[in-house]
């Protein structure tokens, strides 16, 4: 998925999560939980944008540890809407599906990130082979 997509993903997550907000019943219980519920699953969107404009890929995976934060919360807030009988199962599920969607491929893309991130550290002209090796072992960088 390409990240203009998952940008209208996260958003309309995001704009779902107010809708669901919305509808919770007037308790103290239900508000508290939505208040954070809101908060959280409209960060999954906004935090995403921030990471697409990451300065780095170490920028990038920080941000994008937030969006699973972010996106990991909110389904912890939807549990408890659940198991406080705040609201059904079945008003929530689709939700929840998404949720573990999109943090499923936030988690991919850090892997990814992380893989690129690693093969960039090796230069194939350096006449370190191991570049890693050489800062846990200086001595092995000499020749």
């Amino acid at each position: 998925m390409n990240p203009g997509d998952f940008k209208m993903r996260t958003k309309a997550f995001g704009i779902r999560t107010i809708k669901l907000v919305g509808q919770l019943p007037r308790t103290t219980v239900a508000s508290v939980i939505g208040r954070q519920l809101l908060r959280s699953g409209t960060a999954v969107g906004a935090n995403y944008r921030a990471a697409c404009r990451a300065r780095s890929a170490a920028d990038f995976m920080s941000k994008m540890g937030i969006v699973e934060e972010e996106c990991d919360e909110s389904l912890y807030w939807m549990e408890l809407l659940i198991e406080s009988d705040a609201m059904k199962t079945e008003r929530l599920s689709l939700l929840m599906n998404e949720a573990n969607e999109l943090l499923s491929m936030v988690v991919a893309s850090v892997n990814t990130a992380r893989r690129k991130s690693k093969s960039a550290i090796r230069n194939p002209r350096s006449p370190i082979p191991d570049p890693q090796s050489a800062i846990r072992n200086p001595q092995s960088a000499i020749r």
